[in-house]
């Protein structure tokens, strides 16, 4: 059985992924080591402050970063992850989740995920993933 295309491993990541596929997350664009993913803000997601739960943004940011990490070939885990919220999002916000993931080991990858709305940066996410040797078939 042959290896799969790097850039098609988030496709089926995401095929493969009730959460996401509930959040609505869509693939914006994909390259080994890097992904860009996009989701629109919907009032179940709101919180008691009719803010988006900040459950949201990080769930994104953990997808980004979790496809972004599984398209070097080999599956990939998050082991230590961590958000800073800077500004709220609102019900109808469209919100952009960018990720390059950095693999300083052999073992370990290294990347921080800008969140955004539109040019306004509204969360940075930080998050170390542990390579596994099982590669994607």
């Amino acid at each position: 059985m042959s290896k799969i295309n790097p850039q098609d491993i988030p496709h089926k990541m995401l095929s493969l992924d009730p959460f996401s596929q509930w959040l609505g997350i869509e693939i914006v664009e994909v390259k080994k080591g890097y992904c860009k993913l996009g989701l629109r803000i919907r009032s179940e997601m709101l919180n008691s402050m009719q803010k988006a739960h900040g459950g949201i943004a990080y769930a994104l940011a953990d997808t980004a970063f979790g496809f972004a990490a599984n398209t070097h070939g080999r599956f990939a885990v998050s082991i230590e992850t961590s958000i800073n919220h800077i500004e709220a999002l609102h019900e109808d916000d469209y919100v952009i989740a960018e990720t390059q993931l950095d693999i300083a080991k052999n073992k370990l990858g290294f990347a921080y995920v800008n969140l955004s709305v539109g040019d306004k940066i509204v969360a940075v996410f930080k998050g170390v993933v542990y390579r596994t040797s099982k590669e994607w078939l």
